[in-house]
């Protein structure tokens, strides 16, 4: 869960009813973690895909679908998808793809680290796929057309 609004308020409430407010603060550390989850993932399929290959870790392609923090949409702020791609991105020493379809340029802070990419080249190039945010135009994509083996499917959409 992202957007500018949900991670912050509910510390609002917590702050002002510590007590009563228990399940709001449990909630909202398990969605702060939950980046950190998908990290740990990413880095496992990765591991397991240079066990298999010859390939070294820069020859590796990593392709993120979705930045938003809603499917549809071109809103990045508060992004849970954004962080991910920019911690995958910094960790990994080859390239990271990026595939949102909401938008024509990079973010500033993914400048340099990501590369922009279309939904089929992601798809044909990428060594390793990390699905973000189920934007419609990832959800018509028949998981049985997907050929990697290596999938971190977030979001349930090629399950």
């Amino acid at each position: 869960m992202g957007g500018h609004c949900i991670a912050v308020d509910p510390w609002f409430i917590v702050a002002q009813n510590p007590q009563q407010a228990r399940l709001i603060r449990t909630a909202r550390e398990v969605n702060d973690h939950k980046p950190f989850w998908v990290i740990d993932q990413v880095k496992a399929a990765v591991a397991d895909c240079l066990a298999a290959t010859d390939k070294r870790a820069s020859e590796l392609k990593i392709a993120c679908f979705g930045l938003a923090f809603k499917p549809n949409i071109d809103d990045l702020r508060e992004s849970p998808a954004m962080e991910i791609a920019e911690l995958i991105a910094q960790w990994h020493s080859g390239e990271t793809l990026v595939v949102e379809p909401n938008i024509h340029q990079l973010p500033k802070k993914l400048t340099g680290l990501c590369t922009l990419a279309q939904l089929d080249e992601a798809l044909a190039t990428a060594d390793v796929l990390v699905m973000l945010v189920d934007h419609s135009q990832f959800k018509v994509i028949n998981g049985d057309n997907v050929h990697q083996q290596y999938v971190v499917d977030a979001k349930g959409v090629w399950r």
